[in-house]
């Protein structure tokens, strides 16, 4: 994980869910086939998870993690 904490982006206004478990918490939901609002409680808001996968994937920062 400290390897790809370099491509996250940072927060402009407030603080952002904690970048490493929403990833983790992203890879377990798409290795599942979960629906997002499938994503086990624990885990918190399904909306966070999706926005967070949605910006994430638009800004390219799953292609520059690989």
């Amino acid at each position: 994980m400290e390897r790809l904490s370099p491509y996250f982006p940072k927060s402009h206004c407030k603080p952002w869910v904690d970048d490493r478990r929403v990833l983790s918490e992203i890879i377990f939901v798409n290795r599942s086939g979960l629906r997002w609002r499938d994503a086990p409680r624990e885990y918190g808001p399904h909306k966070t998870l999706y926005n967070r996968w949605k910006r994430w994937g638009e800004m390219g920062v799953f292609t520059r993690m690989v």
